[in-house]
């Protein structure tokens, strides 16, 4: 009996190690307090993330696994792990706006590309644009210079030929 415990406990591990790892951000969370219902609206919103309850021991052995450090600290009390495929702002935003309309989620901390981050980092993250609305800009402000570019390059080609179209007139004046 106590061997197939053992079991269910490494393959849960091994799971969780590889959500660790195949993921963009892993975002931590407390969830006590939530009913069913607002877990699974919470699930809903955060798009391209998956959000998992863990046992501390086992994600706190699975984050070492990955290689992650940092996060020892973050888990005390009941956890759930948001582990972001998708766009982490997205994702950030998600959390945080579910955090607000429910304040019994509370966003523990993260970890955003092997690197720890706080409650704050993460609300941080979920204050920047998404990723489509930077591009988006990006390309516009791209766009713009280029367009400048474009007429620049063209004035002095525009005045050459006006003055040599006055050349022309000139000449033809001075023929007559």
């Amino acid at each position: 009996m106590a061997d197939k415990i053992r079991i269910d406990k490494s393959g849960a591990v091994a799971e969780l190690t590889e959500k660790f790892q195949s993921s963009n951000a892993t975002v931590l969370t407390e969830y006590r307090g939530l009913t069913v219902k607002q877990l699974t609206e919470l699930r809903r919103s955060l798009g391209g993330a998956t959000y998992t309850v863990a046992k501390n021991t086992l994600a706190k052995r699975a984050a070492a696994d990955a290689g992650l450090a940092g996060l020892d600290d973050l888990f005390t009390g009941p956890t759930a792990l948001a582990f972001v495929s998708g766009d982490v702002v997205e994702a950030a935003k998600g959390l945080r706006d579910f955090a607000k309309a429910n304040p019994q989620l509370v966003i523990k901390g993260g970890v955003f590309e092997g690197k720890p981050l706080s409650a704050a980092e993460v609300t941080k993250l979920a204050d920047l644009e998404s990723r489509e609305v930077l591009l988006a800009k990006l390309a516009g402000g791209m766009k713009a210079n280029l367009s400048k570019a474009a007429a620049l390059f063209q004035a002095p080609l525009a005045q050459a030929v006006r003055t040599v179209d006055a050349l022309r007139a000139k000449r033809e004046n001075e023929n007559e």
